[in-house]
């Protein structure tokens, strides 16, 4: 074997883990792993800001499975993916960021950009190392690769020192371990068995962790078989096709809404891939139903998550399990929950002609959901918006509503879709921002024309916080502190080589979105949008016509 520079080698690594892509912001520390990856099958997707090549590399991850890739130079390039981390590790998206730093060995800089990054990056991380040396790399980034897309997935992190990348080295990349995830105990399975056939009106709750391909095919062929209803968490919507008539809603909401009827008559939920980490669907209360955990790893108990029992290791078997062994009860009764979603059909069909400017939350997700197709992708920033789209719009597929609801946090929309995009170039891709998240990370459209992708950005505009001055009024406090200005969005998209276009009726909202999804390259449409009733709705209309709803 001859010698080659650590940086090659690194890359070789990358290569060996199935990297296609890694998404950059380079520094003068990574110049030589530049060098070795122009040489490389690997595309570098160079981004405006590392914040955004994170989000990007975490969707990638979100939806292959395998590890999305990012790299940034040190310290502040470093800081900037500390908020794509945390999204990661938070949202179990596979991802690893790979960050440079100053030479180890010998350095004449002092302690210029110098941050311990590697401790910065611990609490949002499950692996963090600094390559110390260049034969380690292919065990660190074997390790690395391994822990991210472990069972819960999440991020893990390498810095790699200038003077380390150009060490000659006499090693080679690791080979992949491939291993199947531990399966339930039978134990466990029996009991689980024995208290959905003795329930009387189970229910499903479908959660992120359910999000994988065997198991959306095994909950798929469990919710035609039995007949049990079942709802979603916010980002387990699309795992199973919400437009089947089992079907009683998204809990985009903790409590009030049309599914909460469902889940407070229910005696037992089965709850399949969620877990704390995502805003609470429900509360649970002592004494009120049993909860059957199915998950990878056992519950984290918290005051409002306390299972009774738990079905511990490969969700996709262990639902296989059930439906090999439960048997239909005749005692088992859905009526009410049947009633609940017929209730829940007519309020969604509510709003969806109103043509009252701004646009009103409800008829935008109508409309939207109108011009994409079954598996085109919705990518969603941060906002208020994001709940009238977990609850009422029906996800046909896996990965079809691409939210956020554990970090939650703004910025990450238009990143996001793009990710999509490089991953699914076959599909139609809608990014939803608010203008205020929307601004945050608005300088990737660049990126977006560079790359010639064929993405629809539609930015709702309030020119406000919207989220927090909702809040705001809930507190019953006065407007203050909350509201922006903004530039001409339209002007702004076509300086960066983007078509833009502003909607000015409701009316032209459906065939401006329907007209730029058919078309290539980047459009941002400019949406005004009005929140000023969601108060009213969300927590007054909504939840008195479904306390209306008697067993």
């Amino acid at each position: 074997m001859s010698e080659i520079s650590a940086a090659h080698l690194m890359v070789q690594c990358l290569e060996a883990e199935g990297v296609e892509r890694i998404f950059a912001v380079p520094g003068e520390e990574n110049l030589d792993l530049l060098e070795a990856l122009r040489e490389s099958s690997i595309q570098l997707v160079v981004t405006r800001h590392e914040q955004p090549a994170g989000f990007m590399a975490a969707c990638h991850g979100r939806l292959t499975g395998q590890p999305g890739v990012c790299l940034s130079t040190l310290g502040p390039g470093a800081t900037n993916l500390v908020t794509a981390a945390a999204y990661a590790e938070l949202g179990a998206m596979p991802m690893v960021m790979i960050t440079g730093q100053k030479p180890i060995k010998s350095s004449k800089q002092g302690h210029f950009q110098i941050v311990d990054v590697v401790d910065l990056m611990r609490p949002v991380t499950r692996y963090t190392r600094q390559v110390v040396s260049g034969e380690t790399i292919p065990a660190r980034v074997r390790e690395a690769f391994r822990q991210a897309e472990e069972e819960r997935p999440g991020a893990t992190h390498l810095e790699v020192p200038e003077d380390i990348l150009r060490e000659d080295v006499d090693a080679s990349p690791m080979t992949p371990s491939r291993a199947r995830r531990p399966v339930a105990e039978d134990k466990a399975i029996a009991q689980a068995v024995a208290a959905i056939e003795q329930a009387r009106r189970p229910l499903l709750m479908v959660g992120a962790g359910a999000n994988r391909k065997v198991t959306a095919r095994m909950l798929r062929q469990f919710v035609d078989r039995f007949g049990i209803p079942f709802f979603t968490t916010q980002m387990g919507k699309g795992v199973v096709d919400e437009a089947h008539g089992c079907w009683v809603g998204n809990a985009a909401l903790s409590d009030g809404d049309f599914v909460h009827r469902a889940i407070d008559e229910a005696d037992l939920i089965i709850n399949v891939g969620h877990d704390v980490v995502e805003k609470p669907p429900f509360f649970m209360r002592e004494g009120k139903r049993k909860v059957i955990h199915i998950n990878f790893s056992g519950a984290e108990v918290d005051a409002v998550y306390f299972p009774q029992l738990e079905v511990v290791g490969d969700i996709g078997n262990a639902i296989w399990q059930l439906n090999e062994r439960i048997t239909p009860q005749p005692h088992w009764d859905f009526d009410f929950a049947h009633r609940v979603r017929a209730a829940l059909d007519q309020d969604l069909a509510g709003f969806t002609e109103r043509d009252g400017f701004p646009v009103h939350p409800r008829r935008l997700v109508h409309d939207v959901r109108q011009a994409m197709p079954d598996d085109g992708i919705v990518a969603l920033d941060n906002g208020l918006y994001k709940v009238w789209f977990a609850r009422n719009y029906r996800a046909r597929r896996p990965n079809t509503v691409l939210l956020d609801n554990a970090l939650a946090t703004m910025g990450a929309g238009l990143p996001v879709a793009m990710g999509a995009r490089l991953v699914h170039p076959e599909r139609k891709i809608l990014a939803v921002c608010g203008d205020g998240g929307f601004m945050m990370n608005s300088q990737e459209l660049e990126t977006a024309v560079r790359l010639k992708m064929d993405l629809v950005v539609l930015v709702l505009r309030d020119d406000a916080y919207g989220m927090i001055r909702w809040k705001q009024q809930d507190m019953n406090l006065p407007d203050f502190g909350l509201s922006f200005g903004n530039p001409d969005f339209v002007q702004y998209a076509e300086s960066y080589g983007a078509a833009g276009h502003r909607v000015e009726t409701t009316d032209a909202l459906a065939p401006v979105l329907a007209d730029c999804l058919a078309r290539p390259g980047v459009h941002l449409i400019d949406c005004p949008v009005d929140y000023s009733d969601s108060q009213r709705q969300l927590f007054k209309d909504i939840p008195e016509r479904s306390r209306a709803l008697n067993p």
